[in-house]
């Protein structure tokens, strides 16, 4: 399937979907929809598919039946953040470019993501390149004259090119360090809580390939399964665990004590899981059966865990979780994973973010600064809500290579994480990178990259890229 030759007389025909989800901030991201549609017609194009926001499997049922693949421009709007089943469902296996748009954060600094659309986008490029579908992005307001100007050349056959990769080979750390980091991964045990959630294909992985590669093995537990052992603990059995958490970080006792005890018995639960099957990284099923069936966000319990020293990871990302083990193998002490959800372009930053499971050891200001509070979307207890330390940082995440090289690649970035207020509601990383920062986000996208990265203070790349020579991965460094 080609994108049709443009016509001077005929108008233009440009096929848009608008993305969103229940749980972000639904009336913005119907008002950015309908602006997208209105500039499109401004702009002369005929526009096709749904004029509301297509959140459920019905809506987007609906819209494929409105949709043209042979349309000039086939465009998907993150309205707000969306899983990717509509990217795969609508677009999979296209062989012509989908513009993937993401708009800016419209909220005050502190509050939650309002759409949290920049990442939505990052993940669908990360499905559809699995899917063999090429794309492209558009990042700003329907409002913006970059906006505009972008529309009507894209419109017209010229759609924003997707930044090269880039290929320059940095240096390389010693071998000794390297092979001793790799060798000490062996045996390592990952415990893996749930499934993947759906829509999110970073989150899958190939058990066979982390034993072949690294010699890691995964140890699943089922989610009713934990469930059980958490609710047989509440009660006198989980007090203790109450006490120590509410004496590490004093205001937990500032909010709902129930949800306090649901999560020290979910933080009991995973650290006996752990102690028992000698984990050394945990990577849950965090949604939506946490919050929806047990009734609390296990934010807090992973980080309590990680400031005990077990890599945690949130959406049951295991590759995620593999690569804190290999950044932290090398010396790079606690680390974080994060989406990135804003771009500063003037200023060259990015910001980097998660919704709350942070080790306190991370915090900026110190563990005293580490606020405990209700999550961001789900408004229940617990997580962390603090801003992220400030500081030399390095950016890594191991995934799937798609064009088959080896089973993974490598992405590395680095820059300096910069003073201000915590921006979102969770914890937030204000990194002005050493590269371009809207190049990077638009290749995380165009070149297929996961939407989460682990985030490290200490800059251990010279091994980093020596291991990765060592196991044959190919590096993509910004």
């Amino acid at each position: 399937m080609t994108a049709a030759k443009h016509d001077p007389v005929r108008r233009p025909r440009v096929s848009l979907v608008a993305t969103a989800r229940p749980t972000f901030a639904v009336d913005v991201a119907q008002q950015r929809a309908e602006q997208a549609r209105a500039l499109l017609v401004e702009l002369g194009a005929d526009v096709l598919g749904p004029s509301t926001l297509v959140m459920t499997p019905e809506d987007l049922t609906a819209a494929a039946e409105l949709i043209d693949l042979d349309a000039d421009l086939v465009v998907n709007l993150s309205a707000s953040f969306s899983d990717a089943s509509p990217a795969l469902a609508l677009y999979g296996g296209i062989d012509r470019p989908v513009l993937l748009w993401s708009v800016r954060e419209p909220g005050p600094v502190g509050d939650r993501l309002w759409l949290n659309s920049m990442c939505g986008v990052n993940l669908f490029g990360h499905a559809l390149a699995l899917a063999g579908t090429p794309v492209r992005t558009l990042h700003g307001d329907p409002d913006e004259p970059a906006v505009r100007e972008a529309l009507t050349r894209a419109i017209h056959g010229d759609l924003p090119p997707a930044p090269a990769l880039p290929t320059e080979q940095r240096a390389r750390g010693g071998g000794d360090v390297a092979k001793q980091a790799l060798a000490s991964l062996r045996g390592r045990r990952i415990g893996v809580v749930g499934d993947a959630p759906t829509g999110f294909t970073p989150s899958e992985y190939d058990p066979d390939v982390l034993r072949e590669m690294f010699g890691v093995e995964v140890e699943r537990l089922e989610i009713e399964e934990a469930f059980s052992a958490a609710r047989s603990q509440l009660g006198e059995t989980v007090a203790t665990e109450v006490a120590d958490a509410v004496s590490q970080r004093p205001t937990l006792a500032d909010l709902d004590p129930d949800k306090v005890a649901l999560s020290a018995a979910v933080t009991s639960t995973l650290r006996g899981w752990s102690a028992t099957n000698v984990l050394s990284a945990i990577a849950v099923r965090c949604w939506p059966e946490f919050p929806g069936d047990l009734g609390v966000c296990p934010c807090t319990a992973l980080s309590r865990l990680a400031d005990e020293g077990t890599a945690t990871t949130c959406e049951r990302d295991v590759h995620g979780a593999l690569t804190m083990l290999l950044l932290e193998s090398l010396g790079s002490g606690t680390t974080y994973l994060v989406d990135t959800v804003d771009l500063d372009a003037e200023a060259g930053i990015v910001r980097l973010w998660h919704c709350g499971s942070a080790a306190t050891s991370l915090a900026a200001g110190g563990s005293e600064a580490a606020t405990q509070d209700v999550h961001c979307n789900r408004k229940i207890g617990v997580t962390g809500n603090f801003a992220l330390r400030t500081g030399p940082v390095v950016m890594a995440r191991l995934t799937e290579d798609p064009a088959g090289a080896s089973p993974l690649r490598l992405l590395i970035a680095a820059g300096e994480s910069v003073p201000e207020p915590n921006r979102f509601m969770g914890n937030t990383a204000a990194v002005r990178l050493d590269s371009d920062a809207e190049t990077f986000v638009r290749a995380l996208a165009t070149g297929g990259f996961p939407h989460h990265t682990v985030l490290a203070w200490t800059d251990v790349r010279p091994q980093l890229r020596t291991a990765a020579d060592l196991l044959a991965i190919p590096v993509t460094e910004f």
